[in-house]
């Protein structure tokens, strides 16, 4: 299997894109469910909890939630939100080692029973506000071969796991499970391949101790496959041989568990990013010289870093422009509206734009379904988040 159903530019949303007059941001909830699907075939008794700050478009979680997922959340306000989709709280985890006093008490309140901790102080906050509870501990990997490492804030070694898991055994917890996580848009097997090395390991480690876990949370960083990087060429990631790897990880860990091992894994990228889309417009096209540099020609457009292109940093977005498919090309920079010079597409080189782009024409940005509505302002500039169309074959829905 490819991993990848569908096309990246479905009809769906090239149809919505085509009748919208105004900028918005295009989800299909078909596409979203596809890539479900293939990802439980992909990887046969694998639980989704859904990474929802990927994309916290109440419309995606509900049609998640009646496939059968569930959610990381990582904050109470998330939890509410999962919640109201009706999925039963064993089905959300909260998935911040990050937590607060008051965010432990509140997803405990609101009948959460599984966190995730990596560090001796979040398990002793957990024993006091949320007593009898859960708890997974997350390894630090490297993030090599991802876009987005993820490599310091978050997990701890080995060796400090299993300190962790005991103390919380120690303060009346249920040490639970072990996650990882490889790195947003993570780019290899490789890394995959040593997380589960790394999570077998600790398992080990931890049944010697007689602490005996029943599942295993595989993480995010499952790839997006139709963007670009940041020369404009198209990524290419191995989505067949990480798929294999992570099969056979999760088999040698059944073998080596003394009791049933689940298996967990919270995409967000993967499910989202090729399934959304954004109708945008030409702002302006302009060219100029900047104090005896070459002269540039730069396309500023409706939409931004600041309402809804935030991974401009890392990612070239495809851009195409209906009704100018034979106008002649230019290098153009790209950038967004605001008065803020981060508002550009971080690119290495140029991108290909037609000449006669005039102020008010439409662009179509595609695959750029992930973190487009959640790291969205509100209102930086006075440019406000863009509004939401979720389209299936049954209806569209704002």
């Amino acid at each position: 299997m490819s991993g990848l159903p569908g096309d990246h530019d479905t009809a769906a949303i090239r149809a919505a894109l085509a009748a919208a007059t105004e900028d918005l941001i295009v989800y299909d909830l078909d596409e979203i469910a596809a890539r479900y699907t293939s990802l439980l075939a992909e990887l046969p008794g694998i639980s989704v909890r859904f990474a929802m700050k990927a994309c916290s478009v109440d419309q995606v979680l509900t049609s998640l939630a009646a496939l059968g997922a569930g959610f990381d959340a990582a904050s109470p306000q998330e939890i509410e939100q999962a919640l109201r989709t009706g999925v039963p709280p064993n089905r959300i985890h909260y998935g911040n080692p990050i937590k607060s006093d008051r965010n432990i008490a509140a997803a405990w309140q609101l009948g959460i029973r599984d966190f995730a901790t990596d560090s001796l102080a979040d398990v002793a906050a957990i024993a006091t506000h949320a007593p009898g509870a859960r708890v997974f501990c997350r390894l630090a990997t490297s993030g090599d071969g991802a876009l987005w490492g993820l490599s310091r804030k978050f997990g701890c070694s080995g060796e400090d796991a299993v300190l962790v898991l005991e103390a919380a055994r120690a303060a009346g917890l249920t040490p639970a499970g072990l996650s990882v996580h490889v790195g947003s848009q993570q780019m290899t097997s490789e890394a995959w391949h040593t997380a589960l090395e790394q999570l077998a390991v600790v398992l080990d480690s931890l049944q010697l101790r007689g602490i005996t876990l029943d599942h295993i949370n595989l993480g995010g960083g499952l790839p997006a496959t139709g963007c670009l990087d940041r020369h404009g060429h198209p990524l290419h990631p191995p989505l067949d041989k990480m798929f294999i790897v992570i099969r056979e990880g999760m088999d040698r860990l059944r073998e080596m568990s003394t009791v049933p091992l689940r298996f967990l894994m919270e995409p967000g990228r993967y499910l989202v990013a090729d399934a959304g889309a954004v109708r945008a417009q030409v702002a302006r096209l302009t060219s100029r010289r900047q104090s005896g540099d070459d002269r540039e020609t730069w396309l500023f457009l409706s939409c931004g870093k600041f309402n809804g292109l935030y991974e401009v940093d890392e990612l070239q977005y495809r851009l195409e422009f209906p009704g100018r498919g034979d106008s002649e090309r230019v290098p153009a920079r790209i950038a967004g509206p605001t008065c803020d010079s981060d508002d550009a597409f971080g690119t290495e080189g140029m991108v290909q734009v037609p000449r006669d782009l005039a102020s008010g024409d439409p662009v179509w940005i595609f695959s750029c379904g992930a973190y487009a509505t959640a790291y969205t302002t509100r209102g930086f500039n006075g440019f406000e988040p863009l509004p939401v169309l979720c389209v299936d074959r049954q209806e569209s829905r704002t």
